[in-house]
């Protein structure tokens, strides 16, 4: 099952992208305030296995190569299967599987017959049309393949086919939803090092690094304003620094569509999940001072701090608050469907209702509500007097912001939204830009350590020029003790045998050399800080638009290109990205019917409630239909699953794709699900 557009692809990771590679590409998901009891884990139907001989299963992350030769990276954990010329990868939870198959075929279509022959299972999914995606790391001809799946299924379906060494290997995505969230960065993991035989990636590692000369700069510039045009986002932001030097600083575009106020270095964005990195700098700060340490029990800070589980909550340390390692899951439904009245007294209460799902350090899982713990607990302890949410204003002001001078920096959305500020946009229905439903943003002030914060260009430089200088400021002095600096880069968890994430920060050595890195993404805006440490280079990217993720994501691409005069990727990569994004839209938009179907619409309910998520009260206004989430509403369109259920799906530019499932029995109900919770909403 997949939502109707990746605006609501709950808008993850923070920058983190780990969505299978098979399927197209969403944005990373974002901070994930919630706000009530947390969800049943979602149940999915076992697949059935298809025939194969005993299988090894693998106690580490171990190379491996196909049929054919090509070589990957075959994840811990899961049991690889070879039956004829497929490699089976199944994941530890039975029934969800990776399979890469390599064949001689006359084409793309060809190929993926035989490779779902040979794997055994039964395609009895329809068959979206498919699209092809650009040559990457010696691979050619590459095509997705994506069914259309039913939500109650929970599963995703979908096929990838590359071309290399005239043999066609194709990979199939076979995956109960819950399994392809929880493992993502391992599914990334296999899909990211799967190279040609006797291929190698580009690597950039001993190389000298250009000067950022103006034509450089001019390169950097007409990636960003070509991107900008093909996706539609209205307004760019972009930050330079070289050698303890800003060496560009400006805007392209306009910060609000139908207006002439051009965006600039001094132009006002969220930054989003770009707020992590500032409030483990902020906790770094309360370390130097001894007011705690990485390895203080969350616990004994703030004793009311509790998670679902109370043996993870005991071995919670102040590090493991923003490591994504303590195995909670996302869980962003609440925060999207229930924030009005919530406080940051409430979003930790909240925690102590959400449940891991994998072992403590086991995988990569980003948990929004448990990364705004940590920023709550060094407010709480640096003015223990004032409640949480003012504690950690005033602890980001006088130990970040201040110091740093951040001077447009704040917390305050209300501060934030005048003068000169973006305003966010997102494609409406008719993939036309618009201004996005930004009301929702607002759920993130509850638990605005993980993603709440509004920064410029300039602002957020100064961050980047301190780390570079590993902690300290332009004039010599020392903001902060470099061991302690450098220990929120201390790897916390592996996200792929190229990166690992640490306290608030990605560490990533893809292209040879070390680039440290956040992003972060909510409605409309989408945007990136990263920075070469050997190197003295650093970046800044903001954005005000859907889909600036792909502009966020692929300019450190861009960057590294122009720095070392790699092979010329990029241009060609956003450029596709951006067809395939707007090709796999109008796929799904034909799915819909809007407005909602009359007779469907009829037999709703008035009123829908859930202890979670809150009402969902039914109108309508001509023949639109519309759904009243209380913090928010939308209308409608409505679709037909293949197993003959009718869903509903929201419209409204920046939140298109909420998903609900009208029941079968006699009582009227709505289901919506993420990856891994499902939520009932009952007749009222």
């Amino acid at each position: 099952m997949r939502s109707f557009l990746p605006a609501f692809a709950l808008v993850t990771l923070a920058a983190c992208a780990s969505s299978p590679e098979p399927t197209i590409p969403t944005p990373p998901a974002e901070p994930a305030p919630s706000s009530a009891p947390a969800a049943s884990a979602a149940p999915a139907p076992e697949a059935p296995a298809p025939q194969a001989v005993a299988g090894e299963r693998l106690a580490a992350d171990t190379p491996k190569t196909t049929v054919a030769g090509n070589s990957f990276i075959a994840p811990g954990g899961w049991t690889m299967t070879v039956k004829g010329k497929a490699t089976l990868l199944e994941a530890p939870e039975a029934g969800s599987r990776i399979v890469l198959v390599d064949v001689q075929a006359k084409d793309a279509d060809a190929a993926v017959a035989l490779a779902w022959a040979a794997y055994g299972a039964e395609v009895k999914w329809p068959l979206r049309p498919t699209i092809d995606a650009p040559d990457k790391d010696g691979w050619t001809r590459v095509r997705i393949y994506d069914y259309q799946t039913s939500p109650n299924e929970k599963r995703g379906v979908s096929v990838m086919t590359r071309f290399a060494n005239d043999t066609w290997t194709v990979v199939i995505y076979d995956m109960e939803d819950a399994v392809g969230d929880k493992r993502g960065a391992q599914v990334s993991q296999i899909y990211g090092r799967l190279l040609p035989k006797g291929q190698a990636r580009e690597s950039f590692a001993g190389k000298k690094a250009n000067t950022l000369d103006p034509a450089r700069i001019a390169a950097l510039g007409k990636f960003v304003e070509t991107a900008q045009q093909k996706l539609g986002v209205p307004g760019v932001s972009v930050g330079l620094i070289q050698g303890g030097k800003v060496v560009f600083a400006g805007g392209f575009g306009v910060r609000e569509l139908g207006k002439k106020a051009a965006v600039d270095a001094d132009t006002k964005y969220i930054i989003a999940s770009n707020t992590k990195a500032l409030t483990t700098l902020m906790l770094a700060k309360l370390v130097e001072e001894k007011k705690l340490t990485w390895e203080t029990a969350a616990t004994g800070l703030l004793p009311s701090f509790k998670l679902g589980d109370q043996d993870t909550t005991s071995r919670v340390l102040v590090k493991h608050l923003i490591c994504a390692c303590t195995g909670l899951p996302r869980q962003d439904l609440e925060w999207i469907l229930q924030f009005q009245g919530l406080t940051p007294d409430g979003a930790l209460a909240t925690l102590g209702t959400m449940q891991p799902t994998s072992k403590f350090g086991e995988l990569f899982q980003y948990s929004n509500p448990l990364a705004a713990a940590a920023g709550f607990i060094g407010g709480h302890v640096a003015f223990p007097k004032l409640e949480l949410g003012k504690a950690y204003d005033e602890a980001m002001r006088t130990r970040v912001f201040e110091p740093l001078g951040m001077k447009g920096a704040t917390l305050d959305f209300k501060r934030a939204q005048t003068g000169n500020y973006a305003v966010p946009h997102a494609p409406d229905l008719d993939d036309k830009p618009a201004r996005a439903l930004a009301a929702v943003n607002d759920a993130v002030i509850p638990v605005r350590p993980a993603g709440g914060a509004w920064a410029t260009v300039n602002d957020v430089l100064k961050y980047v020029q301190m780390e570079l200088a590993e902690g300290k400021l332009p004039d010599g002095k020392q903001y902060l003790e470099k061991d302690v600096l450098l220990a929120r880069r201390a790897p916390q968890v592996s996200i792929s045998p190229d990166a690992t994430y640490g306290m608030g920060l990605m560490v990533d050595k893809k292209w040879g050399v070390t680039v440290v890195h956040h992003g972060g993404d909510l409605i409309g805006f989408h945007s990136d800080m990263m920075w070469l440490p050997e190197y003295g280079v650093g970046a800044v990217v903001l954005t005000n638009g859907d889909p600036g993720w792909y502009i966020r994501s692929v300019f450190q691409r861009k960057l590294l290109e122009v720095l070392f005069d790699g092979r010329p990727e990029a241009d060609t990569e956003i450029a596709t990205m951006g067809k395939m994004y707007f090709e796999h839209r109008a796929t799904e938009r034909k799915l819909l019917t809007s407005p909602a179907d009359a007779a469907a619409s009829a037999k709703l309910a008035a009123h829908y409630t859930n202890a979670a998520l809150g009402e969902i009260k039914v109108s309508r206004a001509g023949a639109a239909t519309i759904f009243d989430f209380g913090e928010w509403k939308s209308e409608v369109a409505s679709k037909k699953n293949p197993d003959g259920t009718i869903s509903f799906v929201t419209t409204v530019p920046g939140m298109m794709g909420v998903e609900l499932v009208v029941g079968s029995a006699a009582k009227r109900t709505l289901t919506i699900r993420d990856a891994q919770h499902e939520y009932v909403f009952n007749e009222k």
